[in-house]
């Protein structure tokens, strides 16, 4: 089984641009990506899918591999399924251009259930909620699964929620085990490359989470536990704490 991982990188960003081309510690954030990525065991291949010429080149100085990407795509996945077409594999990851910490076994859990089953179209990671406030925050998408874990449903809203434990939310949390999702996907190629034929669905277009479309749409996605921890950068203040993690005593010299 071949598996490539692409980290899908754009120039153009609202809330920071030019992220993926930020210093940290004297790299651009995109080759602390690559750097994680290429360390997980069972990924074969590691590239830059980006629409913009100066990440391309940055990538290749480094010595990565990077390919040019339309920039009308609306979607990571759809920049993913871009490259998708032109490659000889079986799985591809989507592994997030902001996520300089991405711990590399954090990959591995989540191809590994989708190496085992080939019924399973799709895979992902959850990790669980530790306190009250990120399970009501809306920007913290939560999940529940089914027993044989798989997931029922990816939510911005605090789920699941006892009926019995409603009186405020601190109780409610309390009386449950509630888990947010890691934004890190596996999909089987096949199903990849048909993902943008899909029609957008009520419930993504209502939570604006891309992965409801498959779900909707009948397809399995696999959700692993996960205890690793990331740090993704979606600010300028996000960047800041990402340095001050590296520059910790031996942390540096760790990666």
């Amino acid at each position: 089984m071949r598996i490539t991982a692409i980290i899908p990188a754009r120039y153009a960003s609202s809330r920071f641009p030019g992220k993926p081309l930020a210093d940290i510690l004297g790299k651009p954030m995109v080759q602390w990506v690559y750097e994680q990525t290429v360390r997980a065991q069972l990924v074969d291949d590691v590239l830059v899918a980006t629409d913009d010429v100066r990440i391309v080149e940055t990538v290749e100085a480094f010595g990565g591999r990077a390919c040019m990407t339309s920039d009308q795509h609306e979607t990571g996945t759809d920049r993913l399924a871009e490259v998708a077409a032109q490659l000889d594999c079986d799985l591809v990851v989507n592994v997030q251009g902001d996520e300089p910490l991405i711990d590399p076994r954090m990959i591995d859990q989540a191809i590994a259930p989708l190496k085992e089953d080939a019924t399973i179209a799709m895979g992902t990671l959850m990790i669980s909620i530790a306190e009250s406030r990120e399970y009501l925050n809306p920007n913290v998408v939560k999940v529940v699964t089914n027993s044989q874990g798989d997931a029922l449903y990816f939510s911005r809203a605090p789920i699941p929620w006892s009926r019995d434990y409603s009186a405020t939310a601190a109780e409610t949390f309390d009386q449950i085990r509630a888990f947010k999702h890691v934004g890190l996907y596996v999909y089987r190629r096949d199903f990849l490359l048909a993902y943008p034929t899909l029609t957008a669905t009520p419930l993504e277009q209502m939570e604006k989470l891309e992965q409801l479309r498959a779900l909707e749409n009948g397809y399995r996605i696999r959700v692993v536990e996960t205890d690793l921890q990331s740090q993704g950068v979606d600010t300028p203040q996000d960047l800041l704490r990402v340095c001050e993690i590296l520059s910790a005593p031996g942390q540096k010299n760790s990666r």
